[in-house]
């Protein structure tokens, strides 16, 4: 059993990960973020303030910042990263999330990235993964947390904002 975030370093992807340690320190389950990277696909590492207008794209570099933000939000949590490819077709980055979900028995899967707001609107990744029933799914709509007091003290939601 385990809480699983897929994280892009969004400020909504920051959220769902502070709401996840928040119930950790309830369940008692540990965290899995997961971080989906198509390779080489510098256009999409741009869009998600990965690399600058003028860096090269850099896997390493990459992950290193992913990691270093999941380790400053979430200490305790177990970050992972999958690659697809390049140019991977519609759904599969969902797709990895959900095998991801299901590899690593989650309970309840943190969802707070690009669009997750508006999943009745649009085919959004964050609709794909809510779909699978294998575990719930908790969905952060807005970059500012409301205060639920008794998660609030365990960890403070100033760390989606920073």
């Amino acid at each position: 059993m385990s809480l699983v975030v897929p994280f892009d370093g969004s400020a909504l992807s920051k959220a769902a990960l502070v709401r996840a340690a928040q119930f950790d320190t309830v369940l008692d389950e540990g965290i899995h973020v997961v971080t989906v990277i198509p390779k080489h696909n510098e256009t999409y590492a741009r869009e998600r303030g990965w690399i600058d207008r003028t860096s090269s794209y850099d896997t390493d570099t990459i992950v290193a910042q992913l990691r270093t933000e999941v380790e400053r939000i979430a200490p305790s949590a177990s970050f992972h990263h999958l690659f697809v490819d390049r140019h991977a077709p519609r759904g599969t980055i969902a797709g990895r999330i959900r095998q991801f979900a299901r590899e690593h028995d989650a309970t309840i899967v943190f969802i707070g990235s690009e669009n997750a707001g508006r999943i009745i609107n649009a085919i959004t990744v964050g609709q794909s993964v809510a779909g699978d029933r294998s575990y719930d799914t908790f969905i952060v709509t807005g970059e500012t947390l409301p205060v639920i007091e008794k998660l609030k003290s365990a960890v403070s939601t100033d760390e989606a904002n920073r």
